[in-house]
């Protein structure tokens, strides 16, 4: 890989986003954008998630000797190691 991402989330919080990502959701069902009878996936939130625009993490390097994410990234980082 030639290109290293960086992101630096500041005032952000994981359960906002997904929360904030479904309700844009349930707004494209009820403008008629989509069918509630379509089959949807996981895309159809991580599409509308804030960090949509970024890569997934490979890596997630919390500071301070803590194990746990601190609603960082909740969605994002699923597969993160």
């Amino acid at each position: 890989h030639n290109v290293l991402t960086i992101c630096l989330a500041i005032n952000y919080g994981g359960r906002a986003d997904i929360l904030q990502a479904t309700q844009k959701l349930a707004q494209s069902i009820l403008s008629g954008e989509l069918s509630p009878d379509a089959l949807m996936d996981e895309s159809e939130i991580s599409k509308r998630l804030c960090t949509a625009h970024l890569p997934d993490p490979d890596l997630i390097i919390r500071t301070g000797g803590e194990k746990r994410l601190s609603n960082f990234l909740l969605w994002d980082a699923a597969y993160a190691e």
